[in-house]
């Protein structure tokens, strides 16, 4: 999200003149201001922004308490390492949530300030950092008393279907591939906090108490659809737990899948024919070859089915294949927020309607409470040139989503791959342009000037151009970007080989293959965020310190 400067300023005006409070917290802080302190803070704003029904709060760099008048921080000035903060929060906190937004104001030429965007912590989960919750004392910071961490855990609980006492349920009516599954991931998703030594000695009842799939031992409905036995179903009767795979088209076909639905998505995913496309014709553009369907972009749809469907109406997730998409449909509306701000990353959720269940499915690492997944879908289909995900409603409390399975507008493909350094924004814009959907005015100014869309509103269409390196194929491949995970891949490579690196080792790896279009700090910064990519992903870590990072594998990482 952008904000332009005088915006900021009125914000910053306002916060001034109510002054610190449970919700607001001034700093003037410099470059060294630890990352565990703003971590304290974060857990406390985050805290009392629930209890007092605010949306936000606000860490503010650059302000002095005492004079209650601007100064200056120097906070992190270069803007990537800056945003860097936002990884280290969601590493640090569980559940794992961060800034919304962190932004620059330049007061004056010499006075800058940063002001950080805290989310009010979700209904029913407390924010801690480091294991320990916090909370503001009018100024102070401090530990966040008992009662309120059970008011807020309270919030919850008696209306969330999924964290409701499974009677008569025990742990042997779980499946214990699925439990070994679970210990797994939550070792994965927890390395940098919890020895996997640790993990694996815990009694199993301690570990579904941790891993939030059970209440002080008792087996939860969140419990029976992650890890309940195929036959353990009938406990939730009659709100059904089944996802149904349906093929149309020429063939047709389809299956049921029941619990343990930590396995049964993988089991769906594999009915899927995801075949590899040539998605340009040779006689128009260099083929590129690219699979149907992203493995990762079909998890990640039918984890969030899974996470918010409305099980009290008593339907089925339906997954439909057709020639060229994926139809995903779940009971229900869209919870917090409309799609589009999660495709642009814009929103984090405040609230979810299976509040247990979603705590459960991230400590799994089956899905993020930022609300990035969305967003992460419709990047890698972009990064595959194809069109966006979709989000609708056809019928009153139904969610579908459709994933494409191959090409809409032949130039939006042809632009995607010629440009490989446009901003999602942009990407966004011209896939609804492509779709034929209506798109702000100044988006079309934006795009127009870029030479991106031809014609008039609303008779837009994607530019056909065709880049003149298209004319020497050898060139062509030359300058082509490829696809992120192919450098991903080399850094993981490098890193299993030789167990660590800085940033100046992996700068000398990847920008060597980076397309010659890109300048250096172009470069520089496609590789800053490909670590960032691994880092949210929990394949590396950083073992050195923010200005000299020392990267090294996680546990088990691919």
């Amino acid at each position: 999200m952008n904000m332009e400067q005088s915006a900021l300023k009125e914000l910053l005006d306002s916060l001034i003149a109510t002054w610190e409070n449970e919700v607001v917290e001034f700093k003037q802080a410099g470059d060294n201001y630890s990352t565990s302190d703003i971590g304290k803070y974060f857990s406390a704003l985050a805290n009392e922004a629930n209890l007092r029904g605010y949306e936000k709060a606000w860490l503010v760099f650059g302000v002095d308490n005492r004079s209650r008048t601007v100064a200056n921080t120097d906070y992190r000035l270069d803007p990537e390492r800056l945003q860097s903060t936002k990884v280290q929060i969601s590493a640090g906190s569980e559940p794992n949530i961060t800034f919304r937004n962190i932004f620059e104001l330049l007061v004056t030429p010499n006075n800058r300030v940063v002001l950080f965007e805290v989310p009010a912590a979700p209904r029913g989960m407390p924010i801690s950092w480091n294991g320990h919750y916090y909370a503001r004392a009018g100024e102070s910071l401090t530990a966040l008393s008992v009662d309120k961490l059970d008011e807020i855990r309270q919030q919850t609980l008696s209306s969330d279907w999924s964290a409701q006492i499974v009677p008569n349920a025990k742990t042997d009516d779980l499946d214990n591939t699925a439990i070994e599954k679970a210990l797994d991931s939550f070792v994965r998703k927890h390395a940098n906090r919890i020895q996997e030594a640790d993990v694996r000695a815990w009694p199993l009842s301690t570990f579904l108490d941790k891993a939030k799939l059970t209440q002080n031992g008792q087996i939860t409905r969140a419990a029976i659809l992650l890890l309940g036995k195929p036959e353990s179903a009938h406990f939730l009767n009659p709100h059904p737990a089944q996802m149904t795979w349906k093929l149309e088209g020429v063939e047709r076909a389809y299956e049921h899948f029941g619990p343990p639905f930590l396995l049964a998505t993988t089991q769906l995913y594999q009915k899927i024919r995801n075949v590899q496309l040539r998605i340009l014709p040779q006689d128009e553009l260099l083929p590129v070859e690219v699979s149907k369907y992203d493995q990762r972009v079909v998890l990640e749809a039918l984890h969030n089915c899974i996470a918010h469907q409305d099980y009290t109406l008593s339907g089925r997730i339906l997954v439909t294949e057709k020639q060229d998409r994926l139809i995903f449909e779940n009971s229900g509306t869209f919870y917090d927020g409309v799609p589009d701000d999660y495709v642009l990353g814009n929103k984090t959720p405040l609230r979810y309607r299976n509040a247990f269940l979603v705590e459960a499915m991230s400590s799994l690492n089956m899905i993020d409470k930022m609300g990035y997944g969305i967003h992460d879908m419709a990047q890698s289909q972009a990064k595959r040139f194809f069109p966006l995900s979709d989000y609708d409603s056809p019928e009153t409390n139904t969610v579908r989503l459709t994933i494409y399975g191959g090409v809409v507008d032949i130039a939006y493909s042809r632009l995607l791959i010629q440009k490989t350094d446009l901003p999602f924004d942009d990407i966004f814009a011209l896939d609804r342009i492509q779709k034929k959907l209506p798109i702000a005015d100044k988006a079309i100014t934006r795009l127009k000037r870029a030479g991106l869309v031809e014609g008039r509103k609303p008779n837009l269409h994607v530019s056909a151009m065709v880049a003149a390196a298209t004319d020497n194929k050898a060139e062509y491949i030359r300058t082509r970007a490829q696809d992120d995970d192919h450098y991903m891949k080399l850094i993981m490579d490098y890193l299993h080989t030789y167990e660590s690196a800085s940033r100046q080792d992996i700068d000398g790896l990847i920008k060597k293959h980076l397309s010659a279009a890109l300048d250096d700090e172009q470069k520089g910064r496609k590789v800053g965020n490909l670590l960032t990519k691994l880092r949210r992903a929990d394949r590396i870590y950083n073992a050195g310190s923010d200005k000299k990072p020392i990267w090294k594998c996680r546990v088990n990482a691919e």
